[in-house]
């Protein structure tokens, strides 16, 4: 379904990388095992000694800076928008543009411009829905990663070939499930829970470890915003003393050393997309809290119990819910059928950077 382009010595990958955040760094693990050999990587990165251990031999340009990155696109053969949901505007609408400006650069050059594994939106602003919708046409193929997205982008009527398969980030190998270890939290901070709501999911927290004994590790999948939050809860006065005795922060460098907990975990509670699929990955006991519809549709495809933050029931009810996921390892006939689906972003890239 992808099209054909002549073979490319130089493929720009443009994403949210080099930002400690676990799940981008997935989404790039995944993007350079999909990518031919024949095509050299120039990745955009803020800190890219973090990405040095995945591609030792690849090329850099600094993504927080614009100018660097435009200039990197006159020097390669094909641009690749390589994961997640990069046109959106919740962010920002100033993200949104250097985005569209990328694609732009790239078309006037009649570069290929891939759109791989991506999700589309929130567009809350009507100017950026005419923007993308004007630019998206441009793409020469683009596999999305939720129908969603695809049912969008069908409707506006984007005449490029495409694709809908569950998250690339799927595509990561398989770990067996050991057990016995910690309850691992992946949470993070969201305008969608109030003080109120953090105590609820506290109060539900002590009440599913009151009888177990396990330690709790708040994982910090993005190091700067979910590594604070155990201290900031602390100092609202929302931790009781017997559950921040159970409690630390873990700070983990790659997604091999996120997935060695998993491995333990006794149950994982994943706010974050990718957290909620390397916890699936790992066999893991997991029950999701979704605070994006992104999440929400993982869970969906996963079978998994998922609590939507904008509508948590009462604590008891909540930890009740755990209890029963608890030391339940995930349903791995579905994980490799899920595994299966993902693997159709790689044969976009196969097919488009082919001879």
């Amino acid at each position: 379904m992808a099209v054909q382009t002549k073979a490319c010595s130089t493929v720009l990958l443009c994403g949210y990388y080099g930002e400690n955040n676990l799940g981008d760094d997935a989404l790039l693990q995944i993007l350079l095992q999909d990518l031919p050999d024949h095509c050299q990587a120039l990745i955009t990165a803020n800190d890219a000694s973090s990405l040095l251990s995945m591609a030792p031999s690849a090329r850099y340009v600094n993504r927080r800076s614009l100018l660097d990155v435009v200039r990197a696109v006159g020097q390669v053969n094909a641009l690749v928008l390589g994961g997640g949901s990069l046109l959106q505007d919740s962010t920002s609408f100033k993200s949104l543009i250097y985005y569209l400006i990328l694609i732009a650069v790239a078309h006037q050059r009649r570069l290929p411009i891939v759109l791989w594994g991506q999700g589309l939106g929130p567009l809350d602003l009507r100017i950026s829905r005419w923007l993308v919708r004007r630019v998206l046409p441009w793409a020469s193929v683009i596999s999305w990663r939720d129908p969603e997205s695809f049912e969008i982008a069908a409707r506006w009527r984007i005449n490029v070939p495409m694709l809908t398969a569950p998250d690339p980030v799927w595509q990561l190998p398989r770990r067996e499930w050991q057990g016995g270890g910690a309850v691992v939290l992946c949470w993070r901070p969201t305008s969608l829970l109030d003080q109120s709501g953090w105590k609820l999911l506290i109060l539900a927290l002590q009440d599913l470890v009151r009888d177990i004994d396990a330690p709790i590790h708040w994982l910090a999948f993005h190091k700067k915003q979910d590594g604070p939050l155990l201290s900031q809860l602390n100092r609202e006065g929302l931790m009781p003393a017997s559950l921040l005795s159970r409690s630390r922060t873990l700070f983990v460098d790659s997604v091999d050393s996120a997935m060695d907990h998993f491995v333990k975990a006794r149950l994982v509670l994943p706010m974050r997309l990718h957290a909620l699929i390397l916890a699936q990955l790992a066999s893991s006991p997991t029950a999701a809290l979704s605070y994006d519809p992104k999440v929400s549709a993982a869970a969906e495809i996963a079978n998994l119990p998922c609590t939507h933050l904008q509508s948590l029931p009462d604590a008891s009810q909540l930890a009740e819910s755990w209890k029963a996921t608890l030391d339940h390892p995930a349903d791995c006939e579905k994980i490799s059928s899920i595994c299966s689906m993902a693997s159709q972003h790689r044969q976009v890239l196969r097919e488009t950077f082919d001879h």
